[in-house]
């Protein structure tokens, strides 16, 4: 008398569900992230046709009576340049956005800019979009 064994189990694994989620996870974060500022300072910015590419995570706001802040800690202007250069040290391509209030005297953001270009950072100047 032979028995053949009955075990007809498919061990393999349907993964589409799977990748579903996954790809519904990854448009959610995407979306989201895109939302997220780090700057917790409320100032107008100029407004221009213009979009930023990638978003700096480090960023130098400058206010119409001349007060420097990083990532809205105020900074004296003698400090700025250390501070940035703290922030930045080690990243492969270092950069930070300006954002400099309306009416804030050209001068300001020119001072921030040349502390950018002689420690090689590159800086970008944050603007609103027009209506």
């Amino acid at each position: 008398m032979k028995l053949s064994g009955q075990n007809k189990i498919d061990p393999s694994f349907n993964m589409s569900s799977m990748t579903d989620i996954v790809f519904l996870l990854l448009i959610f974060f995407m979306l989201t992230s895109t939302l997220v500022s780090s700057n917790a300072l409320q100032v107008d910015l100029p407004k221009s046709n213009s979009r930023v590419q990638n978003v700096q995570s480090l960023s130098v706001t400058i206010t119409k009576d001349g007060t420097y802040f990083v990532n809205a800690i105020e900074t004296p202007l003698g400090g700025l340049a250390d501070k940035l250069r703290r922030l930045l040290k080690g990243k492969p391509n270092p950069s930070f956005r300006i954002q400099a209030e309306v009416g804030t005297p050209i001068e300001k953001v020119v001072r921030v800019l040349d502390m950018a270009q002689k420690n090689n950072y590159k800086a970008v100047l944050a603007t609103q979009p027009k209506p």
